[in-house]
């Protein structure tokens, strides 16, 4: 009896934590579930004229605003599914009452990256964003080629001399020029808990069955 209590000891005490560890994942997944239908709810909201003051708090709300583009932008290297690889073209923008601002206008295939886009007047409506894109990990961008590897709202508008506002078009009012919007959704929001908790519920099964065996094995020695 003495040779089973150490082993069955430590399956109850890691059975335990793991369990507590899948019902901590099972919580997260309802707090991320939560949070995503939140910045849904944000994302799709009535859109308003362009406050005069933004900040990072503001963070997916809809606006819009009018006004034209000058020329400059950004290639952010990017990928759309159906039409591969291309950019993601940041522009500079005008508004009508006369602040440079940046609107993400979408996506351009690799071939049409070079095709030109004189300023036009537009009337954009979008979602205000601050993308966490930067890291480690992601190169440092072109300049001398003006290829960019991710979205880094501070870096572009010193690069383009604008506030740092980036608007990402959900509607544009005026000449496309061959941009597709890429509009701002929660795809990119994973919520991978419920896969986390069945692996630890996994794991507390493995153990229990593994330590069930060693008992098993121990007793038929005893006897």
């Amino acid at each position: 009896m003495k040779r089973i209590i150490a082993p069955l000891l430590f399956a109850l005490i890691g059975c335990a934590v793991l369990v507590r560890l899948g019902l901590w994942q099972l919580d997260r997944a309802g707090e991320k579930a939560a949070y995503i239908a939140e910045v849904e709810a944000a994302i799709t909201a009535p859109a308003d004229y362009l406050p005069a003051s933004v900040d990072p708090s503001m963070k997916y709300r809809p606006v819009w605003t009018e006004g034209r583009t000058t020329g400059e932008e950004i290639d952010v290297v990017s990928s759309m599914k159906g039409a591969g690889a291309g950019y993601q073209i940041i522009a500079a923008f005008e508004t009508e009452d006369g602040r440079r601002i940046m609107i993400d206008r979408g996506f351009v295939p690799q071939q049409q990256r070079r095709a030109p886009r004189p300023p036009a007047p537009l009337m954009v409506v979008g979602n205000l964003h601050w993308p966490d894109e930067t890291g480690d990990s992601v190169p440092a961008p072109n300049l001398a080629e003006n290829i960019w590897f991710a979205r880094d709202v501070p870096a572009m508008a010193a690069a383009l001399d604008t506030e740092p506002v980036l608007i990402v078009a959900r509607y544009v009012e005026g000449d496309a020029q061959g941009i597709t919007p890429i509009p701002l959704g929660t795809e990119g929001i994973p919520n991978n808990h419920i896969s986390y908790a069945v692996q630890w519920f996994l794991f507390a099964i493995t153990l229990a069955l593994m330590t069930a065996w060693l008992i098993w094995r121990i007793r038929r020695r005893t006897y």
